[in-house]
């Protein structure tokens, strides 16, 4: 049971917020592949003001990746509620898929974030570098936990060092891994 309403961040610098982030743990979803390493993140403005997403992993040593569109869930509140959306299937992208992105906690550096959504169905900790402290990750955890989130589900994702450095590695470009992800592979 929630111990605390889920509330996101307010005054986020969206500017700032862009750049790479690294997936240091989730609750595994059905659209990402079980057995992906290396997951992360990548954030760009557009100019209208809407965000480029780029979000890939590594399965089965290829890199998968999908692409979509965050956007302000309200243009005149200054919280941190956003709207992500992506077409899937990934290879033949024509049904438009869209969740909400809220972000829980930021550090004022930037570097570490928890997100999730009001549901508490997903959840992600995030890091500008591929590692990251365990106390530091044991006081995100604690902080999902005050929400309400059951963090036993919470999985760490294997990164290795050094991570992938832009699009390296086969791709997987017949969305193979999207297929199994329905069948919860």
């Amino acid at each position: 049971m929630p111990t605390k309403e889920i509330e996101a961040v307010k005054g986020i610098d969206i500017p700032r917020y862009m750049g790479r982030w690294y997936e240091i743990a989730s609750f595994q979803s059905s659209f990402q592949p079980k057995d992906g390493i290396n997951t992360r993140a990548t954030y760009t403005l557009n100019e209208d003001g809407t965000i480029h997403v780029l979000n890939e992993t590594w399965s089965g040593g290829k890199r998968s990746y999908i692409e979509g569109t965050a956007y302000k869930a309200d243009k005149d509140s200054d919280e941190a509620k956003l709207k992500v959306k992506f077409y899937v299937p990934p290879f033949l992208p024509v049904i438009p898929v869209t969740g909400d992105y809220w972000v829980l906690y930021l550090d004022e550096e930037y570097h570490v974030a928890l997100v999730g959504q009001p549901s508490r169905k997903y959840l992600w900790i995030l890091s500008r570098t591929n590692e990251l402290d365990e106390a530091i990750y044991d006081q995100l955890v604690q902080k999902a936990v005050d929400v309400g989130y059951d963090v036993s589900k919470l999985h760490k994702t294997p990164q290795t060092n050094p991570p992938p450095e832009g699009t390296e590695g086969p791709v997987d470009k017949k969305g193979i891994w999207w297929i199994k992800s329905l069948f919860g592979k």
